[in-house]
């Protein structure tokens, strides 16, 4: 009991998954390697289904043959067989429509990366261009705050000017003063 108190929590369950990974490697080592894959001259004069069940192989619709697909060239030579007659992965779609679907595809892709990143860059320049603005109006608006409290201090100026002219400035000392009338 004390013993238990000892060890901590995660040492049981770390024994524990290791266990179960040895036993899984040890099955591992025990499972019969798979048979190896057959010829694809083997499923010819046979279905196109059977044939592309190994994806290495290529079918011929033109004489219903299963040959191995040339992978030192990207495409079959035309010599081997039609791109029109040839089939690989899938029986229901040809190796001309196939190349072509797949650089429609790829062209999209790269067409919609492009307009992404010319979109990013035109709107980060735009930013800029906005940030620009706002800081050319807001120094305006400052610009036209000073002036108007400016013209405001010239005018308060004017009118106490012409209030002392009058006699209608009170005393700054006692603005409190008896207004008398003379």
């Amino acid at each position: 009991m004390e013993a238990a108190r000892r060890c901590p929590l995660w040492l049981p369950g770390l024994a524990l998954l290791w266990g179960r990974a040895v036993a899984g490697l040890e099955q591992i080592r025990t499972t019969v390697p798979p048979p190896p894959a057959q010829a694809c001259s083997e499923f010819s004069q046979k279905s196109c289904e059977e044939c592309l069940k190994n994806v290495s192989c290529l079918w011929c619709y033109t004489n219903n043959t299963c040959i191995d697909y040339p992978v030192r060239s990207i495409f079959p030579p035309s010599s081997l067989c039609s791109l029109s007659n040839a089939r690989w992965g899938v029986c229901w779609i040809n190796f001309e429509a196939l190349i072509i679907a797949m650089a429609v595809v790829a062209g999209l892709i790269l067409v919609s990366i492009t307009v992404c990143c010319c979109y990013c860059c035109y709107c980060r320049r735009r930013s800029r261009r906005l940030d620009d603005e706002e800081e050319q109006l807001a120094r305006k608006r400052e610009e036209r705050r000073l002036q108007s409290l400016q013209r405001k201090h010239e005018r308060k100026l004017k009118h106490d000017e012409i209030r002392k002219k009058y006699g209608l400035l009170q005393d700054s000392d006692n603005p409190y003063s008896r207004f008398e009338n003379e």
